[in-house]
């Protein structure tokens, strides 16, 4: 069956390089923002406009993975999901496509993680974000981790109007394919 993997964690918790290997195990389409944002946009983010870019690049790259997954190709979306929202919404629009959504869930401890994050800006400071410390504990204290249903398969309440979220959530996501 064709598989929308959502590969979800914090930075520096080896999402990229996950979803690297997984899209060539898997003959995947691999879908990373920020190797769209940084050429795209440059590396200022700290504003509210960054986070709308971002919204609308994550919209396009969905618009694609569903043209894929249409297609009987698997995507592999490196996005972080740090919202069960994301994710559901993306296993509803999976199971739309006659395909499923698998989460792939990447923990990191915090002195790992800023570990990561220092070394990999130190080495590759053109194509990375700066993150501070204080950065990493305020996106720890939002993500909401994945439950053992999410991990088995993703869920989606029936009740909700995924269509409507996505629409807010990523404008244009859902245009016509």
């Amino acid at each position: 069956m064709t598989t929308l993997w959502l590969v979800v964690g914090l930075p520096g918790a080896g999402k990229t390089t996950t979803a690297r290997r997984l899209a060539a195990e898997r003959r995947a389409l691999r879908f990373t923002p920020d190797e769209w944002m940084l050429p795209l946009f440059g590396r200022e983010f700290a504003d509210e406009a960054w986070a709308a870019k971002r919204d609308l690049v994550e919209a396009r790259l969905i618009t694609v993975a569903r043209q894929a997954l249409r297609l009987g190709t698997d995507v592999v979306l490196d996005f972080g999901f740090w919202g069960r929202e994301e994710r559901e919404a993306l296993g509803w629009l999976a199971a739309r496509h006659d395909a499923v959504a698998e989460v792939v869930y990447l923990p990191v401890d915090p002195a790992t993680q800023l570990e990561r994050v220092r070394r990999r800006s130190a080495e590759h400071p053109d194509t990375n974000f700066t993150m501070t410390a204080a950065d990493l504990e305020t996106w720890r204290e939002q993500f909401e981790e994945p439950d053992a249903a999410e991990l088995a398969r993703v869920p989606f309440r029936a009740e909700v109007d995924w269509a409507g979220w996505i629409r807010d959530r990523w404008p244009g996501a859902l245009d016509p394919i």
